[in-house]
């Protein structure tokens, strides 16, 4: 598979680094834009605010730049919290996406995005402070009505950003099963 890996909002780091070596590994050829210029943050706050400073718009610009001379090889569009967010809008615009890989993160749907059969995964902490009950089944249902085939995995008791190494919320036992079946996921859209 040919996949865009969006970095979380503490930028391309080393865990994303460790990523994207851990997919092609697998066979997969994975492109990693730095869609904050080499910037890296030490805590979602500091990420947080250059995003805020950067604006959606700006941020999105950078991510269809970066996709566009890939796009019509049918990317798999992936991405951490931030970065799934960007994934998943990007995603839902190209109809030649093969799929979506979603780790730690969603994003608001337009009223009349379409997906078309888009296969979509997404990992995701239980719970987790940036995608409550609430908002994943809203998102679920919303995902349902623009055609996505959708499969949600929870990790009880793991932290947000679970599958970095580098962060508090680190933990390697939710990570190794993210990764197997993320990696399962991938060689079924093959």
């Amino acid at each position: 598979m040919n996949i865009m890996l969006f970095h979380s909002t503490y930028g391309l780091g080393p865990a994303v680094r460790a990523a994207a070596d851990r997919l092609r590994a697998a066979g997969h050829e994975v492109w990693t834009p730095d869609l904050f210029e080499g910037r890296t943050f030490d805590t979602v706050e500091e990420g947080m605010a250059y995003r805020e400073e950067l604006g959606k718009e700006e941020l999105l610009k950078r991510a269809v730049l970066a996709a566009a001379p890939y796009s019509d090889r049918g990317l798999v569009y992936a991405g951490f919290s931030l970065g799934a967010s960007v994934a998943q809008t990007l995603a839902l615009g190209d109809g030649r996406a093969r799929g979506l890989l979603l780790l730690h993160g969603t994003s608001d749907l337009a009223p009349n995005a379409q997906a078309d059969e888009l296969p979509v995964q997404l990992h995701v902490a239980e719970p987790d402070p940036f995608e409550t009950d609430d908002w994943l089944s809203a998102w679920y249902l919303q995902m349902g009505r623009a055609g996505a085939d959708v499969e949600i995995h929870r990790y009880p008791g793991a932290g947000h950003l679970y599958t970095d190494p580098e962060s508090p919320d680190y933990d390697a036992e939710a990570a190794e099963a993210t990764w197997r079946v993320a990696l399962g996921f991938l060689d079924s859209l093959g």
